[in-house]
């Protein structure tokens, strides 16, 4: 399980409207969609039969402190617990405190010096979701933090979860957008850089989904009454993204590989 420890593991939309969610996502990445025998209405994204995330309500406390529909991203952590205080030695925040899901695991919600929030799962058995080869169609396949001080950010990631840096690519006038690994692996899992003063709200964390083609599923979201926002854009290496937000207001964006 050592070597799980830093990959995104799980992914949950919290949303307004769970059934136009679901019709949205499956129509858009093709999804499939499993009902959760647990004490709470819950739904799990399905890609060829492999579960990947979820989808639930977003709660109503949360509501009315005004956070939108949103994307979370799940950290595999060896222990929740130690993640936790760790997070609060660095500056970080407690938004759900340490808790066990019957029979899956134990979680945390966390937000990090910058208010980007993201949680920390510990699966109780020996398989915490998803898998560290190359994404393949249909999975989130790049994790991306918008901040405004990556550099004190990755410090933050860095002492608790081990992450690993990789390239840093020179934006220009936009700055450095620094890549990372996994405490284990070599295959690149994400990036963070400072966001544009120009782009609204606080730092917040965006995840990319694999679709066989970007133009098209840019299309698709239009069409199915969500916002494209920026894109298709090709990136280093000749691969396209785009990022979008779902009919809900939750942000979101796509990714394609380069064909041929």
């Amino acid at each position: 399980m050592s070597d799980d420890k830093g990959r995104f593991v799980w992914y949950d939309l919290m949303t307004t409207d769970p059934e136009n969610a679901k019709s949205f996502y499956t129509k858009l990445i093709g999804w499939g969609t499993q009902a959760w025998d647990g004490p709470m209405p819950y739904t799990m994204w399905t890609n060829n039969d492999n579960s990947l995330g979820g989808v639930m309500t977003l709660p109503e406390e949360a509501q009315k402190a005004g956070a939108p529909p949103h994307w979370l991203g799940y950290v595999h952590s060896p222990s929740v617990d130690d993640t936790v205080a760790a997070a609060k030695a660095n500056h970080g925040a407690v938004i759900v405190p340490a808790q066990d899901i019957p029979e899956v695991g134990r979680f945390a919600v966390l937000a990090d010096p910058q208010g980007a929030v993201f949680a920390s799962f510990t699966p109780q058995g020996d398989t915490p979701g998803g898998h560290g080869g190359p994404p393949e169609l249909g999975e989130f396949s790049w994790n991306e933090l918008n901040t405004s001080d990556y550099e004190n950010a990755w410090g933050f990631y860095e002492t608790l979860f081990g992450w690993k840096k990789l390239d840093a690519v020179d934006m220009g006038e936009a700055g450095m957008y620094q890549m990372f690994t996994s405490a284990a692996g070599e295959i690149p899992i994400g990036g963070m850089y400072n966001k544009p003063k120009e782009m609204p709200g606080p730092p917040f964390w965006l995840y990319y989904a694999r679709v066989d083609d970007c133009h098209q599923s840019v299309e698709a979201v239009k069409a199915s009454g969500g916002q494209h926002l920026n894109g298709p854009m090709e990136v280093p290496g000749g691969d396209l993204v785009a990022q979008c937000m779902d009919p809900q207001g939750a942000a979101f964006a796509l990714h394609s590989v380069k064909k041929g």
